[in-house]
């Protein structure tokens, strides 16, 4: 027997030796808290770096936003003195076209130019007439006319050049007719109280009634007075730069002319230690202004750096621990095993402590009847005491107790469920339920594990009520009235009642909201919404489809029933009286009415007929009731909604084109002044559409200015080749429509358009009709005198069809006028109209302006037109519209616009 084995001893093994000899022979390993300890500090190090460059990257970020901002400063403060001067220009051009205004017409005039500077901006405007100037007297220019007159009556009879300074600065302004500008000075005559009373003054000459002069002589011997308008500085300059420039600098002004270095204004905020400063300057009206911008304090914000320290440090220290887990793996699956066994009989224990631990609701239920035998912290908090209670009673649904216990007594299985849950004193709630059969110590039990989600229903139920309805008045939204419109559509059947659908659209709605602001708005429509639900039938489907339009679905009504309902709905918009503030509105409603009594429309029918229908009462006068039929108007509707869609095509496949027709001279030898371009469209077949048939559709939908720009690009991209003789046009005349006019970005675009093609500006005429020139004179002003400042001329289209042609006339700067065809046609049989044609000559001749004549349709009105001194003359019976030369080719491919 072997000795080893008789001890019960292991006999040795071999391996273990040579282990023991490896482990004196291999070097020391390093200690895994080394290895964690050196990912550790590199992980740091790199944090550090990349915190670094960041932390420059903002400092460098943060001094380019400042150069920025700064830049912008001299045009901010240039806006408000560039309206002050657009506000002087408009008044000056008044006094062009008369001369002798007195303090009447002076309040009238200043309150029709609506100035873009509120008060108390500016503090007046003031018209000094000039007096003397001889050998035997001294100039003076005393205030006659002051605009307000309210607080400002003290300037009149005050001289403005009893300082010699005064005096040039008038002067240099009459010789070169700009603006000038005063020094700062004390406005305290006519500064409200509490304001700061320092001031300037922003001076213009004016001329005697005729076109503006345009030579130094000219200007002197018909300068009559200047107009001023007093700034309030302190206001001003706050207004201008309130915002990001206040809230980044503190803002030093001073007149750069100035005897001291004093500054006239400082917004005297705090500024920021060792900051050098941004220095400014703007030059305006014959003086500069020097600007100083010092950078307020204004911290870095080291959120970025703050996480990008948080993230490095965390997987530096997350790789560490990685290291050192890996390292220690074989010692910690040692430690592991030896406290599974520890783990395993505590298991049970653990395992009730962690259902008392848990935010869901577990029971434990056994017997036939099963009853409550367990319930964790979760449970009772929710429920109460309900050990010994079935779990059939925690449920609030009737059915759903009955059907579990015939569950629990046929033994069936349970599924996921939502339901109401509820105990004796205890509020009742939603919960997700769970319920399953376990056996526990040879006993069969029922086990159920729920949770509340009373939140979370909640939750959903306002986001789907959120969804369906309007946020402002609590009515559906369009998405879910077409999809219930959609839904009744589709249940209809040969026999079912009939249905209406209203579409009901605001008259001149926009107007409260240009006046009183939306808020004002959006409490008239909550106002109306409620007052139209009370006019409502029960089934009525109402609901606000975007804007100030709404929808009305009505069931078992017809034709008779739909437009009375129709009209106590609109009777109701129309006794609604809106008070906000000061101010009290009244409303009204066009209704479009579209019955269904036969067939199955789909919605996009139904909703299309509503719309034509709703358009027709606005076209007949609004606030009315229109019922749809298959009539000629709504034929028209039709088809040009149709025509708006074969338009937009026909500008993205680039199949529009352009004729032109000649402007020709009327004093018999028949000289070329220029042409026209008039716009044809081609349409899918190859055939030339006239702009009759698709214009009216451009205008109701909005395509005007898109046309409008294409025609100006175009033309100037092809410029050279517009004539179809090949030579260089005169002048080219386009026509420019009022949705183009009232576009402020029109000028920019067509100034553009010439400097990138170009062409000379005093090659090009736009022509705006009477109506568009009429409607907003301002701001018609400002776009004609951005073009003629430019070299473009101007011509007014269609002059005479109005009612107040010769009244605007004097206060429009305009080049040319051209005569309404409709005098031109009956010339030879209407007395009345050459009257008429020779009294605009007259008068435009007068002005300096050239006449033209549309609509000549043969030599022998042409020689008459010439006799009445009319200058030139457009029409077939002169020329006969012809295609440009570069798209002459029949059926070619129009070329594309350079690039």
């Amino acid at each position: 027997m072997d000795p080893q084995v008789e001890t019960g001893k292991p006999p040795p093994d071999p391996r273990r030796g040579a282990s023991a000899v490896w482990r004196t022979l291999r070097p020391p390993r390093i200690s895994p808290l080394l290895w964690a300890a050196t990912v550790m500090l590199a992980g740091t190090l790199i944090t550090g770096w990349i915190a670094l460059g960041e932390w420059r990257d903002q400092q460098r970020q943060r001094e380019q936003a400042r150069q920025a901002l700064a830049d912008t400063v001299p045009e901010r403060l240039h806006a408000p003195l560039r309206q002050a001067s657009d506000v002087l220009r408009a008044m000056q051009t008044v006094f062009l076209s008369n001369d002798r205004i007195d303090a009447r017409q002076f309040e009238q005039f200043h309150h029709n130019l609506r100035s873009p500077l509120p008060r108390p901006l500016y503090s007046s405007l003031a018209y000094a007439p000039r007096r003397g100037g001889d050998a035997s007297t001294a100039v003076s220019y005393r205030y006659a006319l002051v605009a307000p007159r309210a607080g400002n009556s003290g300037l009149l009879g005050f001289d403005m050049v009893l300082q010699p300074a005064n005096l040039r600065a008038l002067r240099q302004a009459r010789d070169t007719d700009t603006v000038v500008m005063s020094a700062p000075f004390d406005l305290s005559p006519n500064t409200p109280a509490g304001m700061d009373p320092l001031g300037i003054t922003v001076r213009l000459p004016v001329y005697s009634n005729g076109p503006m002069p345009d030579s130094v002589q000219a200007r002197r011997e018909r300068e009559i007075g200047a107009l001023a308008m007093g700034l309030r500085l302190q206001p001003l300059i706050a207004r201008a730069l309130d915002g990001a420039v206040l809230d980044t600098f503190r803002v030093r002004v001073r007149d750069a002319a100035a005897d001291d270095d004093a500054s006239f204004y400082d917004s005297g905020a705090e500024v920021e230690a060792a900051t050098a400063s941004y220095p400014r300057e703007l030059a305006f009206g014959g003086r500069r202004w020097v600007i100083e911008l010092v950078p307020r304090p204004h911290p870095l914000d080291t959120t970025a750096l703050k996480i990008i320290v948080a993230v490095g440090l965390t997987i530096s220290l997350l790789l560490a621990l990685l290291l050192w887990s890996l390292a220690t793996t074989r010692l910690r699956a040692v430690t592991l095993g030896r406290q599974m066994g520890q783990r395993y009989r505590d298991s049970k224990a653990r395992f009730r402590a962690l259902n008392e631990l848990l935010p869901a609701l577990v029971l434990l239920a056994r017997g036939p009847a099963g009853t409550i035998s367990y319930a964790n912290q979760a449970a009772r908090r929710h429920l109460g005491d309900v050990a010994g209670q079935p779990l059939a009673a925690l449920f609030a649904d009737p059915q759903l107790r009955q059907r579990l216990i015939a569950e629990e007594e046929t033994g069936g299985e349970w599924t996921n469920l939502e339901a109401m849950m509820h105990s004796p004193g205890r509020h009742a709630f939603w919960a997700n339920t769970s319920i399953a059969r376990i056996v526990l110590a040879g006993e069969p039990h029922l086990l159920m594990v729920a949770t509340d989600m009373s939140e979370q229903r909640e939750l959903t139920e306002r986001l789907s009520y959120q969804a369906s309805h309007d946020a402002l008045t609590e009515l559906f939204n369009r998405g879910e009235f077409e999809r219930r419109v959609e839904q009744a559509l589709s249940q209809r059947s040969a026999d079912s009642p009939p249905c209406a659908l209203l579409y009901i659209d605001l008259d001149q709605f926009k107007l409260i909201n240009d006046v009183s602001g939306h808020m004002a708005g959006d409490q008239l429509l909550a106002q109306l919404a409620l007052a139209m639900r009370q006019q409502l039938r029960e089934g009525d489907i109402l609901a606000r489809l975007g804007g100030d339009e709404f929808g009305l679905m009505a069931f078992r009504i017809d034709a008779q029933g739909a437009c009375a309902l129709a009209e106590r709905l609109r009777t109701c918009i129309e006794a609604l009286m809106f008070a906000w503030q000061d101010r009290t509105y009244t409303i009204s409603a066009s209704i479009g009415v579209v019955t269904i009594d036969h067939g199955e429309p789909s919605l996009k029918d139904v909703l299309a007929w509503a719309d034509t229908a709703c358009y027709q009462a606005k076209e007949n006068g609004r606030n009315r009731v229109h019922l749809y039929r298959q009539d000629q108007e709504t034929t028209r509707r039709h088809g040009e909604m149709e025509w708006a869609n074969r338009l937009r095509w026909a500008i993205e496949q680039d199949r529009m084109l352009l004729d032109y027709q000649r402007i020709l001279s009327l004093d018999g030898r028949g000289g070329d002044s220029g042409i026209e371009l008039l716009l044809r469209l081609r349409d899918e077949d190859g055939g030339i559409v006239p702009p009759g048939t698709f214009l009216p559709a451009a205008e109701r939908y909005g395509l005007m200015p898109t046309l409008d720009r294409w025609v100006i690009r175009t033309a100037l991209a092809n410029f050279p080749r517009l004539h179809a003789e090949g030579q260089r046009p005169a002048c080219v005349a386009i026509n420019l429509s009022g949705a183009s006019i009232e576009d402020e970005d029109l000028a920019d675009f067509i100034l553009a358009c010439i400097d990138d093609y170009g062409v000379s500006p005093d090659k090009l005429c736009f022509e705006i009709t009477e109506t568009v020139a009429v409607r907003n004179l301002l701001k018609v002003v400002g776009v004609i005198g951005r073009l003629r400042g430019a070299g473009c001329r101007i011509a007014l289209d269609d002059f005479g069809a109005g009612m107040s042609s010769f009244g605007y006339l004097k206060n429009l700067p305009v080049d040319l006028i051209k005569i309404d065809g409709s005098f031109i046609r009956d010339l030879d049989s209407a007395p009345m109209s050459r009257t008429i044609v020779s009294a605009i000559a007259e008068i435009g001749h007068q002005l300096g302006l050239k006449v033209v004549a549309e609509w000549v349709g043969d030599r022998h009105t042409a020689d008459l037109l010439h006799t009445l001194g009319v200058d030139y003359g457009q029409g077939f019976g002169l020329h006969r519209p012809e295609r440009v030369q570069f798209q002459r080719m029949e059926h070619a491919p129009l070329q594309p616009l350079p690039r």
